[in-house]
């Protein structure tokens, strides 16, 4: 077996299991997340294998019998082996005892939500930091500090570099793959979510064909606020009927619940130095490779500058939608390690706004540009100074991430970090 790779969501595993009986490790399919849990597993049950789970429907308690850590792994298949450990917690918080694995809300969810016993980690494909891209040099858990200290590094990843790590995805398993099997493998990944994983949660898909043209279209909003109402209307064009706004909501609710869509909400900030906000979340998946698949983009369209669609009209091109999603993807991986919240900032005139808020546990916030761009000009930077002058104290740094090649603080104290800088 290959060894395995730590990931950003170790160093959590590592601070909270001296202290935590229960650990839930959520998720899409394929982030990782059995991988993870068998590093630490003493005892495995996979229920995910009919042999195991016939037994352990047969007699629920042995899951909760062997050496800790005990690893329930797909526990989704068996609903009432949440209920099962956290009452297992209740007689006995002795830390690290269990670790559990899902990828799913199951048909029937659990009948305690296992506040207080178990404690849930979400975790996503990996970063481009876990590729191993390039080391990072600038740490997200130290901009939130608020030290504001000199920046250092440099790195050769080039445009075309950033495209590539794009368009393969972040999935653990499609690493190494040829540009042709990684498209297989995202299409399977995709038609797989249509044919089996909304059954598999209990819902009832009459027409799998306007499931994916309602993913396609929502692939087309990335990085936007656009509405579901437009959404709905792009994922029915040129048809005479489109799907009724309770089963779009439905595809959202859904795919939610399988953690394929993940929305970036909207900051509201306390206390009134900010008005007018717009409260619309922003589109996000996942991973930015499903969202490239689902737009069937390739390297060619994307370093020619392909225009983005009419859904994302705030992006000049298609690369810099996705680049914005995978620097999202990444700050969210490592604003979760630092106990940070991830938002996006935008006013009601559509004036100001700023791609991604970072709140700390003190509520003051790092404040992120993404630009697809090699360096940085001060129009680059206007809306980072005018929340700076807005938020004074409250804002701890601000940043613009590029894919530039040198990480440094500007004059006026603002950050630059090209994207493969950026780390935990």
């Amino acid at each position: 077996m290959a060894e395995y790779v730590r990931r950003v969501v170790d160093r959590e595993l590592d601070e909270l299991m001296p202290g935590v009986a229960a650990i839930a490790l959520q998720g899409a399919r394929g982030t990782g997340k059995t991988e993870t849990a068998l590093a630490r597993a003493a005892t495995v049950y996979r229920l995910d294998r009919p042999e195991i789970l016939a037994v352990a429907l047969a007699d629920p308690d042995r899951l909760t019998r062997g050496d800790p850590p005990i690893l329930i792994d797909q526990w989704q298949a068996m609903p009432e082996s949440w209920d099962l450990v956290r009452r297992a917690v209740d007689a006995d918080r002795a830390p690290g005892r269990f670790l559990l694995t899902g990828s799913a809300s199951p048909r029937n969810p659990p009948a305690h939500t296992g506040a207080g016993r178990i404690v849930s980690l979400r975790m996503r494909p990996m970063t481009l930091a876990e590729r191993g891209v390039a080391a990072p040099t600038v740490s997200l858990r130290h901009l939130l500090s608020g030290a504001k200290g000199r920046l250092d590094g440099e790195t050769n990843v080039s445009l075309e570099q950033y495209a590539q790590e794009i368009l393969a995805s972040g999935f653990p398993g499609l690493r190494g793959l040829s540009e042709r099997s990684a498209r297989a493998a995202l299409d399977g990944y995709l038609e797989h979510i249509v044919e089996r994983d909304f059954v598999s949660v209990g819902q009832t898909l009459r027409n799998p064909a306007a499931l994916r043209r309602w993913m396609q279209a929502y692939a087309a909003a990335i990085s936007t606020t656009t509405s579901f109402e437009k959404i709905r209307d792009a994922a029915s064009a040129g048809r005479s009927e489109r799907p009724a706004r309770t089963t779009s909501l439905r595809y959202v609710d859904v795919l939610e619940a399988m953690w394929v869509v993940e929305p970036v909400p909207a900051w509201r900030p306390a206390g009134s130095e900010l008005a007018r906000l717009t409260l619309a979340p922003k589109h996000q998946l996942v991973d930015p490779g499903l969202a490239a698949r689902l737009r069937r983009t390739t390297m060619d369209s994307l370093l020619d500058g392909a225009p983005p669609g009419a859904l994302n009209s705030r992006h000049a091109t298609l690369f810099g939608a996705l680049f914005e999603a995978q620097v999202t993807h990444d700050v969210r991986t490592y604003a979760q390690a630092a106990e940070g919240r991830v938002f996006h900032f935008r006013d009601k005139g559509g004036d100001h706004e700023i791609d991604l808020i970072v709140e700390g546990t003190d509520q003051r916030v790092l404040a992120i540009e993404v630009k697809l761009a090699h360096t940085v000009s001060d129009q680059h930077v206007r809306h980072l100074r005018w929340l700076r002058d807005r938020l004074g104290d409250r804002l701890l740094d601000a940043v613009v991430v590029t894919t530039g090649r040198d990480a440094y603080r500007r004059q006026d104290g603002i950050a630059v970090v090209p994207a493969a800088l950026l780390g935990a």
